[in-house]
């Protein structure tokens, strides 16, 4: 669980701190999110990895994308693009059944 913006929403979920088994070094690292928007939650994750190593190539994948970027990230894959009107917010709940609402 990575958020860049937790000063400003607040952090509810239980967050513990990060660990890998391995070491990342010249690995291929495929990081996966639900819904990408602004890009800035994959930027912390990637600000994570970083202090694990070096890895050989990210690789970004999404279920949706909404775009609003405000950070240059774009994923590898994506499994649907949406285009939301101003304030509209994607959810999605699951997983048995995987649903999604528009708000």
């Amino acid at each position: 669980f990575y958020r860049d913006d937790f000063t400003r929403h607040g952090l509810h979920p239980q967050v513990m701190g990060s660990e890998l088994p391995d070491s990342i070094e010249d690995r291929h690292i495929v990081l996966i999110d639900d819904v990408i928007m602004s890009g800035r939650t994959i930027r912390a994750a990637m600000n994570e990895l970083f202090d694990y190593g070096r890895p050989a190539s990210i690789t970004l994948i999404s279920l949706l994308d909404i775009g609003r970027r405000e950070l240059p990230i774009q994923p590898d894959l994506t499994g649907a693009r949406l285009e939301l009107e101003e304030g509209q917010l994607v959810k999605l709940s699951g997983p048995t059944p995987m649903t999604l609402t528009l708000a």
